[in-house]
């Protein structure tokens, strides 16, 4: 037992006598806060983790941790890549953005879902093979015209409700602008060749080398082939030009040619009967995500300068920000705010150069974006050897010249009567870029997939 302290001696520190009065009155006033805060912290943790952001998040990090071992592959192939698009052996950097987006990603500490979800998918794509369910055929056929994004998802809709599907494709190769438009660098065509190979395992029959509106009809398909409806889902593949002097020289490319011989055709190789020139210096004119792709794709096919010429600006780009940040990354030169009125020849007829006229924002136009006007007396001439035309596409006359009722607008796309893609012949649907023009890859599925319901529906109601 401790003393008592002496008197006129200081209070020993040591002595817990003379702490029983703090100690006590300490317990009776923080013991309970100290218990509300920790109920509250454990109160707020559990609203967070019910929260879908704290799921989100979680599900990142896991998958992070899941793809870890193939990122890390892919950094030690880094130095062995090769870019598919021409075949030959090149340094990373040139060859694999995709890569690099994904090692970045994991890199970050929570990083993109989107990412992520691409590098699982290809790992299931390589390591999962598991064969399709056959559907029992339900008696009924629906003709596709067109194997692109929107054919295809109405394909594969309808053949797993047992219908016999047929899809009838004008080019030598299923897939359409999957195939031919995108390049290999954003889509690998092995990823698209085995979704189609998935379809022809579950019975869709591929008639390539079709060019509907010239070999067969329409009215044929749903007469002597005795298809019970048909769907239309054939693109817009004819571009549209400036009406410029000059348009008509050598070296002068639409984007849908440009990019489906790089793409499709090979163009590209020495070996090629059908060469395309690309040029040291190039200029695409238009601003839109096939601007991005073919002025990338040139690039990667050898072309030392290339300019995206667009009358609008920056801000005006029609193109998605993460397309025009690729394209800015891998040192495309944007001349915004200007637009060519002439195409120069050499001495042979091929492109030595463009002349452009600075262009001003006025007032929108009936788009809401601003209208270009030009600046008079700005002219200058832009020394180039190719010039890419992306000013957009629209549908091919062939399918609504050479079927009669099937009414179409001033702009020549399918008239449909709502989102099912029901057009103005009985039994006939369309969907995609024949409808709307030329928009995106998922529009179009998403038009496949509605189109293929209502030709369900339609069929059973019969």
């Amino acid at each position: 037992m401790t003393a008592p302290a002496a008197p006129g001696k200081r209070p020993s520190f040591a002595d817990w006598r003379n702490w029983r009065l703090p100690v006590k009155f300490l317990a009776v006033t923080l013991v309970p806060v100290l218990f509300a805060i920790v109920l509250g912290v454990s109160q707020i943790r559990w609203q967070v983790e019910q929260s879908d952001e704290y799921h989100r998040v979680a599900d990142v990090l896991d998958t992070a941790q899941r793809v870890e071992p193939l990122v890390e592959a892919l950094q030690r192939e880094r130095n062995s890549a090769v870019l598919s698009i021409t075949g030959q052996q090149t340094d990373f950097q040139q060859a694999s953005s995709d890569v690099d987006a994904a090692i970045k990603a994991v890199d970050n500490e929570i990083g993109d879902p989107m990412t992520y979800g691409s590098v699982v998918a290809d790992r299931h794509r390589e390591n999962v093979h598991t064969a399709p369910v056959v559907p029992e055929w339900n008696g009924h056929k629906v003709a596709i015209i067109g194997a692109g994004p929107a054919g295809l998802t109405a394909a594969g809709d309808l053949a797993k409700l047992g219908y016999k599907v047929t899809v009838y494709e004008a080019l030598h190769v299923a897939g359409g602008v999957l195939m031919y438009g995108i390049p290999e660098f954003r889509l690998p065509k092995a990823i698209v060749q085995q979704e189609i190979d998935g379809l022809k395992k579950m019975g869709v029959d591929f008639e390539c080398n079709m060019v509907i509106g010239k070999v067969l009809t329409i009215d044929e398909l749903m007469g002597e082939y005795g298809y019970e409806a048909v769907f239309v889902g054939s693109g817009a593949g004819l571009p549209r030009f400036m009406g410029i002097p000059g348009e008509s020289l050598k070296g002068v490319y639409s984007a849908n040619e440009f990019l489906t011989r790089s793409n499709l055709m090979k163009a590209y190789l020495p070996t090629s009967k059908t060469p395309i020139r690309t040029g040291k210096k190039v200029a695409v004119v238009g601003g839109g995500n096939v601007a991005m792709d073919a002025a990338r794709s040139a690039l990667r096919l050898g072309a030392e300068t290339v300019y995206i010429v667009y009358r609008r600006g920056m801000a005006e780009l029609p193109a998605r920000k993460e397309e025009v940040e690729h394209a800015e990354e891998e040192g495309i030169i944007f001349k915004t705010l200007c637009n060519p009125v002439e195409i120069h020849a050499n001495d042979e007829g091929f492109v030595k150069s463009i002349t452009c006229v600075e262009m001003e924002l006025g007032e929108p136009d009936a788009s809401g974006r601003r209208r270009p006007i030009e600046k008079k007396g700005s002219e200058f001439e832009l020394d180039v050897d190719t010039v890419i035309m992306s000013l957009g596409t629209s549908p091919n006359p062939l399918i609504r010249s050479t079927t009669p009722g099937l009414e179409t607008n001033k702009h020549g796309c399918i008239v449909t009567d709502g989102d099912d893609g029901k057009t103005s012949r009985d039994g006939v649907y369309a969907g995609g870029d024949a409808v709307t023009g030329a928009a995106t890859v998922i529009k179009a599925m998403g038009a496949g997939k509605a189109a293929a319901k209502a030709i369900h529906e339609y069929i059973q109601n019969k």
